[in-house]
């Protein structure tokens, strides 16, 4: 005698990964950058966002264009600074400086601006 054993829906629901969940469901909206050379090597980005996880989702973001905008400038390096958050009704803002250098700055928060590139465009997060 054959036995079918039936699986419920909501019992494989149960399995579920609540963090596969999350990352599944996860549907930014870029809402453009804004650059800004203030002197030399200093560049200022505004970027902003809806539909962001976490701070870091925009802190991503800004890296990216950071890291674009290193290479377009002929630099292969970059090195955060600051960046000030705000959010305001879903739509998160934030004001990044960084600095752009053809060689690997000194600091703690550098960036390799083809890795970084590479990674944006893995992750489907436009650059500038």
């Amino acid at each position: 005698m054959t036995r079918l054993a039936l699986i419920s829906p909501l019992a494989l629901m149960a399995c579920a990964d609540p963090a596969q969940d999350q990352v599944s469901r996860f549907a930014p909206q870029y809402m453009g950058v804004e650059t800004a050379l203030l002197e030399g090597d200093l560049v200022q980005f505004g970027v902003r966002m809806s539909g962001a996880r976490s701070v870091a989702d925009l802190d991503d973001y800004a890296e990216c264009a950071a890291a674009q905008y290193a290479l377009i400038r002929g630099y292969g390096f970059a090195r955060h600074l600051r960046t000030n958050v705000n959010e305001k009704g879903g739509v998160w803002a934030a004001d990044a400086v960084y600095t752009i250098s053809p060689s690997l700055p000194r600091g703690a928060k550098t960036i390799d601006a083809e890795v970084v590139v590479a990674h944006c465009a893995e992750n489907g997060i436009p650059t500038v």
